[in-house]
């Protein structure tokens, strides 16, 4: 009986703190051969690890970056840690007088259209014989359900729309790759760029290092099956309400 070949892992986001942590967390595992680096500004990146450019508010450079990974063979993990929550001219708003519709589509760009152009392009190199996994970070706020506190309008409905893209996804995935799942992760409050100016000290508890909240959730991934597709997941497995 002949192995099935490796399939592959791609990280888009590479250069940012959790997406540069998956990376070298997966190039550390045997699971994923090769395993592709994505960013736009480029990133540094363990041996063997493949890089290639992408910015997801160019589609052009999404489906350029496809056609590069496909020559690999099949992906059997498409991992999406790109997202946006604050840069100048963007920052959480407090009360809806605050919103502004540049300041929105910027915010919508990155973290709901973004990730539904790398579904376009990366899904039909999905593996379609085996279990395969595309997951998207997502974020609690994102939770119709579980919003208690308000503000944070564009952020809040940008992950919103990410989580209803990504259910729509599941279900059509769902008949050519019935071992696919599809998931949001929610990573909980991580010493990055995007929390900084809200969570100044990297210490503070519930705040995990960049390193803590890949190993979480690569380790929820892991545990997931075809049951569990259009779900979104926090970092302890927990599931999250729409």
């Amino acid at each position: 009986m002949t192995a099935s070949r490796p399939t592959s892992a791609v990280v888009v986001g590479a250069s940012g703190g959790i997406g540069g942590a998956m990376v070298r967390a997966l190039a550390e595992g045997e699971a994923y051969v090769p395993i592709f680096a994505l960013s736009r500004s480029g990133s540094s990146v363990p041996a063997g690890v493949r890089t290639l450019p992408i910015d997801l508010s160019d589609e052009a450079t999404v489906a350029a970056a496809a056609t590069r990974v496909g020559e690999a063979g099949p992906v059997g993990l498409i991992i999406v840690a790109t997202g946006l929550l604050h840069q100048t001219g963007v920052s959480p708003e407090k009360t809806v007088r605050a919103l502004d519709p540049a300041a929105m589509a910027t915010v919508f760009a990155i973290n709901t259209i973004g990730p539904a152009l790398v579904a376009k392009h990366f899904v039909p190199l999905l593996a379609r014989r085996e279990r395969c996994v595309f997951a998207a970070l997502s974020a609690r706020v994102g939770s119709i359900g579980d919003n208690r506190l308000g503000g944070w309008y564009t952020y809040r409905a940008s992950k919103s729309a990410l989580n209803q893209i990504l259910r729509t996804l599941a279900i059509e995935v769902a008949r050519s790759r019935p071992e696919a799942v599809v998931v949001g992760l929610h990573p909980g409050t991580v010493a990055s760029g995007l929390s900084r100016p809200f969570r100044p000290d990297p210490k503070a508890d519930g705040v995990f290092s960049p390193e803590e909240s890949a190993a979480h959730l690569l380790r929820v991934l892991n545990g997931l099956g075809a049951d569990d597709t259009g779900s979104v997941f926090a970092w302890d497995g927990s599931k999250i309400p729409a």
